[in-house]
């Protein structure tokens, strides 16, 4: 969390002043020395804006994804072959599915369905945007162009990345330096490069940025070209119901969220038109498959009683409703309004927690909610902790169901698999206890007599919410 400003006197924060978070963050103030130490308490207002760090840390992102890629060197020379990608812990979803599902036949073979669905497991604008861009892959053996096709899509997740970091700092201007827990993040090094999650990702976070610049329609086109890359960008359109709500602002809901189901729907016309299958495959997909890697659903299989198809469906939905329960609760129930990346964090926390899958891809949905936010680096980093055992640990238990010996026995997958979940609800007690704790303290008449925030908009990404007062608040007790 970055609270004091960098002025000279202790005045009221402004809008057009950024924010010096080696002052009030430990880790940030202990990385800081070795570029010359902490601001310090009298230092005078930095002369840059906002632009120009977004613009250092998105290409500082350029690191993270170099360094990726270079985790994944072992599968790159050898061809991504078993049981040796999980040893070297270098898998990667993108030349999976490329040699799996038939990607070189070409865009034209996926739009008259020629071969199915190319990514049975991805949403529709996902698997379109992977067939698209097997287009580029030249002909060769299926080896040489395994590793082609993962260097494109390394190129454009790293060129996605950097995006997202550009407008995570964008969103929060007093903030920019938030963004650096987007472009320098642990998950982002171990994740980036072996999954397509990334696209989903940064149509996200630029549809928040939209958000805070009061464009609605636009808002709605970009989370729902978000929905049609990965469904997890629903919470964010639940949080701002919510908001809006509270705020008596549904008529704003309305046009953004409208504008998401014109465009998901669209999405889902135009590819269900020429190729019905590939349109719903990954739902069907869904549907079917029972409870997999990283989801609390798995621990009774991993102990010998594997839990139905059925079940985990009725456990996921039920999932969701919570999510509905604690959201609205969240939202409508605090003294101060939370923000909307707090709400989108607590509810996004509880769909990974409860969902048929945690895989470790998943976690980087969290990146930039957790920057938009503010959490401490501390936090940040031990929540990184338990991704990083956990993505270690998984591929030790799938290479050991071909080396058993030496494999990772299920009872200890199962051990850090807990970790993981207990890494993500300190993220989501964090979030929560940061929302309570900038909560205004009344006196008997109702006035603010002590506020961190005092009695200015606190939330960054209230967009066209700001200065709107509370119509709807919910009082227990």
């Amino acid at each position: 969390m970055t609270s004091r400003w960098l002025l000279a006197t202790p005045e009221r924060p402004r809008a057009d002043l950024t924010t010096a978070p080696t002052r009030d963050d430990e880790v940030a103030a202990a990385a800081s020395e070795v570029i010359g130490g902490p601001v310090g308490r009298y230092a005078t207002r930095l002369a840059r804006g906002w632009r120009y760090y977004a613009a250092v840390l998105a290409g500082a992102s350029a690191i993270v994804s170099a360094f990726g890629v270079l985790l994944r060197a072992p599968c790159i020379d050898s061809g991504w072959s078993s049981p040796d990608q999980f040893w070297h812990a270098c898998f990667s979803d993108i030349p999976a599915t490329y040699r799996d599902a038939g990607l070189s036949a070409g865009l034209g073979a996926y739009l008259s369905g020629g071969f199915g669905s190319p990514a049975p497991s991805q949403p529709p604008l996902t698997s379109f945007l992977m067939t698209l861009t097997a287009v580029v892959v030249p002909s060769g053996e299926t080896p040489d162009r395994m590793r082609f096709y993962f260097a494109v899509w390394t190129i454009l997740a790293a060129v996605l990345w950097a995006l997202t970091t550009w407008w995570t700092a964008a969103t929060v201007r007093r903030f920019p330096l938030r963004a650096a827990q987007v472009a320098l993040s642990p998950v982002a090094l171990l994740v980036l490069p072996i999954s397509p999650d990334v696209v989903g990702v940064a149509l996200t976070a630029a549809a928040l940025y939209a958000w805070t610049r009061h464009r609605p329609v636009l808002t709605g086109s970009l989370l729902g070209l978000a929905v049609s890359a990965r469904t997890y960008p629903l919470v964010v359109l639940a949080a701002l119901l919510f908001l809006c709500l509270r705020t008596a602002r549904v008529r704003l809901w309305l046009r953004t969220a409208g504008t998401a189901a014109v465009v998901v729907g669209g999405v889902l016309f135009v590819l269900g038109a020429v190729n019905p299958d590939a349109a719903t495959a990954a739902y069907r997909s869904w549907l079917d498959a029972g409870a997999g890697f990283g989801s609390p659903w798995l621990l009774p299989q991993l102990g010998g009683q594997p839990l139905s198809a059925t079940t985990v469906t009725i456990l996921c939905a039920a999932g969701w409703v919570l999510v509905l329960v604690v959201g609205a609760g969240f939202t409508l129930a605090m003294p101060r309004r939370p923000g909307v990346a707090e709400v989108s964090l607590v509810m996004l926390a509880i769909v990974l927690l409860t969902g048929k899958s945690l895989t470790v891809q998943s976690a980087l949905w969290l990146v930039p909610f957790v920057a938009l936010v503010g959490l401490a680096w501390k936090d940040v980093l031990a929540w990184s902790a338990t991704e990083a055992l956990h993505f270690e640990a998984v591929w030790l238990y799938l290479a050991g169901t071909s080396q058993p010996s030496r494999g990772l026995p299920a009872a200890w997958y199962a051990v850090f698999l807990v970790v993981r979940l207990g890494g993500v609800i300190w993220l989501l007690a964090r979030t929560w206890q940061m929302s309570l704790g900038r909560s205004p303290v009344y006196d008997e008449e109702g006035g603010v007599v002590d506020s961190t925030w005092g009695e200015q908009e606190s939330d960054e990404l209230a967009g066209a919410l700001r200065d709107n007062p509370d119509r709807l608040v919910v009082r227990f007790g």
